[in-house]
């Protein structure tokens, strides 16, 4: 069906979900969600192109994981439906949102059946309970709970959208420009995911992977003798520290990237470059809450990690249980669980010649859960 686009609405916020973790990227598997709803459009063969919206900080990640095109969202549903719309060239739209995940193929086919009937084809499910608005008792053959996906004539939907006026569909727009819509039953199987319970009513999703992810990270920083020594989030009492564009801290930096790279998300200069100033000088464990917070709402659970600092000088045998207690509260996971090893290289090389310092740090993460909320 080359003359059909499906957009799908991933750039929410999640505030209503309560966990911490965004729902795009809860596991299915091993995809996330927003992944998994549009293989499963893909896979019909209907659409000649999908575009999904992202929040600006996933983009670059959703990018690793998938070659459909991502477009930066909007603080509304409107808004990064525009945004959206904007890459759309075919005559025909099909929205839906990746909260909506058990769509099934029957219910598409249907859906598209319609095509060319109305300027908006719109799913509902009718109501059976006693609806009183106010204290007025309503009519509830009158009511509908509207669904998606939701079939638009892009020149349609591209005119309603033109307006000033927010609207939490695409018939609700289409109407109010004067535009057509035709509503069909849906299904109850497309129930919308907004809260943490109404993963109870998705059929179609299976529990994530139970693999263990493990990264490495490496770093080394020279010394500096007009800074102060800061080594896994604790200050070592020295009179140089390490020549670096934040505080330097090389044990949290390749910690970071032990992290990142366990979790696929590239490394501590895609996120934190060097030649940006908000970052001059500032404390790495700053740095290290960023990241932690990143993994939880991408769906990942750090399980342990394990650093080696590799230096001649200064000795850090005294220092290694303050490290452990620093980072444990940071990484949210028991001080058992962050292991520091000191060790010297004998001499050898420029950290042997007491120049800097090089840490490796190894971490290992899972996924977070969702069917043991």
């Amino acid at each position: 069906m080359s003359h059909l686009t499906l957009i799908l609405l991933a750039a929410g916020s999640s505030s209503r979900f309560g966990t911490g973790v965004k729902k795009q990227w809860l596991r299915i598997g091993d995809t996330p969600l927003w992944q998994f709803v549009a293989d499963k459009f893909e896979s019909t063969g209907c659409f000649n192109k999908i575009i999904i919206t992202s929040s600006t900080d996933e983009i670059e990640f959703m990018k690793y994981c998938t070659n459909y095109t991502i477009v930066e969202g909007a603080q509304t549903r409107q808004g990064s439906l525009k945004n959206a719309l904007a890459h759309v060239d075919t005559e025909y739209v099909l929205v839906s949102d990746v909260a909506r995940a058990c769509v099934s193929e029957a219910f598409l086919h249907t859906i598209l059946s319609y095509i060319g009937k109305s300027d908006c084809i719109v799913p509902y499910l009718p109501i059976s309970d006693t609806v009183v608005y106010g204290e007025t008792t309503i009519n509830r053959q009158l009511v509908k709970r509207v669904q998606t996906p939701q079939l638009s004539r892009t020149s349609a939907l591209h005119k309603a959208l033109s307006q000033e006026e927010e609207f939490t569909d695409e018939s609700s727009a289409i109407v109010a420009n004067g535009g057509t819509r035709e509503f069909i039953l849906g299904e109850e199987s497309a129930h919308k995911i907004t809260h943490v319970h109404d993963l109870q009513k998705i059929p179609c999703l299976l529990p994530p992977s139970q693999d263990i992810l493990s990264g490495v990270g490496f770093d080394v920083h020279a010394f500096d003798e007009n800074a102060q020594m800061y080594l896994g989030g604790v200050k070592i009492d020295v009179p140089y520290g390490f020549l670096a564009h934040s505080d330097g801290d090389v044990a949290i930096h390749a910690l970071i990237d032990a992290l990142l790279g366990a979790a696929g998300m590239g490394d501590i200069g895609i996120l934190f470059p060097d030649t940006d100033a908000l970052y001059k000088g500032i404390d790495s464990k700053e740095l290290l809450s960023i990241v932690v917070n990143k993994l939880r709402r991408f769906g990942y659970i750090i399980i342990n990690v394990d650093i080696t600092i590799a230096a001649q000088q200064p000795r850090l045998g005294n220092y290694k249980m303050a490290m452990r207690k620093t980072l444990a509260p940071l990484l949210n996971i028991h001080s058992q669980r962050v292991n520091i090893k000191a060790t010297t290289t004998e001499k050898l090389g420029f950290i042997g010649r007491g120049e800097g310092v090089g840490v490796i740090a190894n971490a290992n993460l899972k996924y977070f859960d969702w069917t043991k909320i």
